[in-house]
């Protein structure tokens, strides 16, 4: 009866968590039982990260110098070679094609892990990604039967042939021509793509091309076997100086007709909803790297002696550890609350009787806001963990013989790649409104009552209550009335127009971020206390309240330079007014909590979370 009564629930619970929209966390509550915490990972997903932990002690970090010189162009493929041995291929590829079919949290596992592999973790989240999703989820019976299993072992590596010289984030405005020939057998491609990873010893490339005078692009699966295609020599790189970087031409490149990738003008959508799906995991790989980096820096502080004690009983360094410790938290916490509304999307949309691969797709695209807004959080805080980890190694962090001089040239591409992170601000902001233009998303009721509050007289801080948390979730929803009455001012004022306000855009979009990861922080840590208890959580919530509290002073800053873009006199007056009280914060001793968290890793001597 007990074992029924959970199924029950359990049901209940997937129902609830099917039904959460993307973006609608910032006008709805979210009960801390829907979200996923790392904390559930299985027994099996502990043993795949395991896995890669392992792949990464005995074949990484050994080689990190050889990898990185490139004098072994043999190299990284054999080691994508081994890593298909063991399975890490084929995480995403279902079972049929030699694949595991593991589901989309856990793939976001086996990204996060590996993420601290370097240039190694470019060159496998490439592969398994870009390379193989687009088969995975366009390809028809026939491609998928010919191509995935021998993806899923490494047999073929692949890259994605997107970028031109003269489209970078206008990707549709490439100029790379197919032309179907006289038999209607083939395609004809000429044109050439660049910054191409796995460009040098890739077998299959995606190829995005334009089919003669059409207004969109379409996607071809291009062995190299095919022929007609030159490169030119590796690029010099800032960092990921092992990953194979080239550009790539296409001379008179036959492919079979065969070999197009879903229907024709389908390859810029193609292009979007992969870059979806490679967003979200970047976020991921990141934070795998933030805690490589932050446990090196752990380490190192409590060797390193000066005035006859260790650096890591200094305060200043114990706020460094405190605060990289808090945010790669906040942002795991986020990753995986997003990672499994996607999974439970997919779940649900199965149910309903939709094709996997259709399913995968559709769940990815109804959470492509919160795959937008984690690209850029968890890309800005592997930057943040980086440039703190030179600093906590002082003049060894500047040196090449310390681990923190690759890892600090190899995270800044994160902000670049999958679109950049002004793009992916300004991206999230364009789908908030489109969602809600079109009815998906009602943010014009919410807006409105916060229109209607500034006009009311101020609570003055009411009781919040005995709920655990209370006052917490009082600050997070004064920072969502905070996002929600700047955006609606600035869309009233701006109408269509607000597209043009980049500035502005990205102002509204750090507000976004912000509420998201500290609401994230919150829930993960309020789960976590139900099911252990306030004094088995006392450091979790400590860095909770740290990111929370700076979230806000974040938010409010963001807030403020939007008003002062595009607000006057009474208005202005009137929303600083409103500002200043939707992210108003009690006095709260943050030096203490960092030092209790400083204190908590600094004995562990590695990122324990």
């Amino acid at each position: 009866m007990s074992t029924t009564a959970t199924e029950q629930s359990k049901e209940v619970a997937n129902q609830t968590a099917s039904a959460i929209k993307g973006g609608e966390f910032l006008i709805k509550e979210t009960n801390a039982q829907e979200v996923f915490t790392p904390e559930e990972w299985t027994e099996e997903q502990k043993m795949i990260a395991q896995t890669c932990k392992d792949f990464l002690e005995q074949e990484i970090y050994p080689r990190l110098d050889e990898i990185d010189s490139m004098e072994k162009p043999e190299l990284m493929p054999s080691l994508l070679d081994k890593a298909g041995e063991l399975g890490l291929l084929g995480t995403s590829i279902p079972e049929k094609y030699d694949g595991f079919g593991m589901n989309f949290n856990t793939s976001m596992l086996v990204a996060e892990v590996l993420g601290a592999g370097h240039s190694f973790a470019v060159a496998i989240s490439a592969h398994t990604g870009i390379g193989t999703l687009p088969i995975l989820y366009y390809g028809n019976d026939d491609q998928k039967a010919k191509y995935l299993p021998k993806l899923a072992t490494g047999e073929y590596k692949a890259a994605y042939c997107l970028t031109e010289p003269d489209s970078g984030s206008d990707a549709n405005s490439g100029k790379t021509k197919a032309k179907l020939t006289d038999d209607g057998k083939h395609y004809i491609i000429n044109g050439q793509k660049m910054w191409i990873t796995n460009g040098g010893f890739a077998d299959i490339y995606i190829v995005f091309a334009k089919i003669d005078d059409d207004k969109n692009l379409s996607a071809f699966i291009v062995e190299k076997e095919f022929g007609g295609i030159t490169m030119n020599e590796e690029e010099k790189k800032m960092g990921i100086k092992g990953s194979s970087t080239r550009q790539v031409f296409f001379n008179d490149c036959k492919v079979p007709v065969e070999n197009m990738l879903s229907d024709r003008e389908n390859g810029f959508k193609i292009a979007v909803n992969i870059l979806n799906i490679g967003r979200i995991k970047l976020g991921a790989a990141a934070i795998g790297a933030c805690k490589a980096v932050t446990s090196h820096a752990v380490n190192y502080a409590n060797e390193r002696k000066q005035f006859g004690t260790s650096i890591s009983s200094f305060g200043a360094i114990k706020h460094k550890i405190a605060e990289m410790a808090s945010k790669i938290y906040a942002s795991e916490s986020a990753h995986y609350r997003a990672g499994q509304n996607i999974d439970d999307a997919y779940d649900s949309l199965v149910s309903q009787g939709m094709e996997a691969a259709e399913a995968r797709l559709k769940s990815v695209e109804e959470f492509a806001i919160e795959c937008a807004i984690l690209k850029v959080h968890g890309s800005e805080v592997l930057d943040y963990v980086v440039d703190e980890g030179v600093q906590i190694y002082g003049g060894m962090g500047f040196s090449a013989d310390g681990p923190m001089d690759r890892a600090y040239r190899d995270a800044r591409i994160n902000r670049i790649f999958e679109g950049t992170n002004e793009i992916n601000r300004m991206l999230s902001i364009d789908m908030l409104l489109k969602k809600a233009m079109k009815g998906k998303l009602d943010l014009m009721s919410p807006a409105m009552a916060v229109q209607k509050e500034l006009m009311s007289i101020p609570d003055f801080g009411a009781s919040d209550g005995d709920e655990l948390f209370a006052k917490e979730k009082k600050i997070l929803k004064n920072l969502k009335k905070a996002g929600l009455m700047v955006a609606g001012a600035a869309v009233q004022k701006f109408m269509q127009n607000l597209s043009q306000e980049q500035e502005i855009l990205m102002n509204l979009a750090d507000m976004l971020i912000e509420g998201y990861v500290a609401e994230s922080a919150l829930l993960r840590v309020e789960k976590l206390i139900s099911q252990k208890g306030e004094e088995a959580m006392s450091i979790e919530t400590d860095m909770m309240r740290i990111y929370l509290y700076e979230a806000v002073e974040r938010a409010a800053a963001a807030g403020k330079q939007a008003i002062y873009a595009f607000a006057e006199g009474d208005e202005q007056r009137m929303m600083l007014m409103g500002l200043k009280r939707f992210t108003k914060l009690e006095p709260l001793n943050l030096k203490d909590a960092r030092r209790r968290v400083a204190d908590h890793v600094i004995a562990k001597n590695e990122y324990p979370f």
